[in-house]
């Protein structure tokens, strides 16, 4: 579980039906269903969910999380049985974030 003192990051994680990492037909419904193992999940790794964008008829989704490390997105996937893509570090870039910081 998540430490106070470790910083979290955040990361974005993606699935695919192509690549076989996302369920080729889930329903709305089904995937909320899923969802309520995959917080549970992020719970007890101290990992904290904070938007998942769907899209059901590509078969695509992108997950943002809080977490301390990488490893702990991927034991998250492993707890719900989902495979993944890919897991990456990310910055934002909205007004007021990193890359529209107004020079001093």
């Amino acid at each position: 579980m998540h430490s106070p003192s470790i910083p979290m990051k955040v990361f974005l994680d993606t699935h695919d039906v192509r690549h076989g990492t996302f369920p080729a037909d889930i329903s709305p419904g089904a995937f909320a269903g899923f969802h309520r193992s995959y917080e549970e999940a992020c719970r007890a790794e101290g990992v904290v969910s904070l938007r998942i964008h769907v899209g059901f008829g590509e078969g695509r989704a992108f997950c943002l999380t809080l977490a301390p490390d990488a490893e702990a997105v991927a034991r998250v996937h492993a707890r719900v049985g989902l495979p993944f893509d890919e897991i990456t570090e990310v910055v934002t870039s909205a007004p007021g974030d990193l890359f529209f910081a107004r020079s001093a």
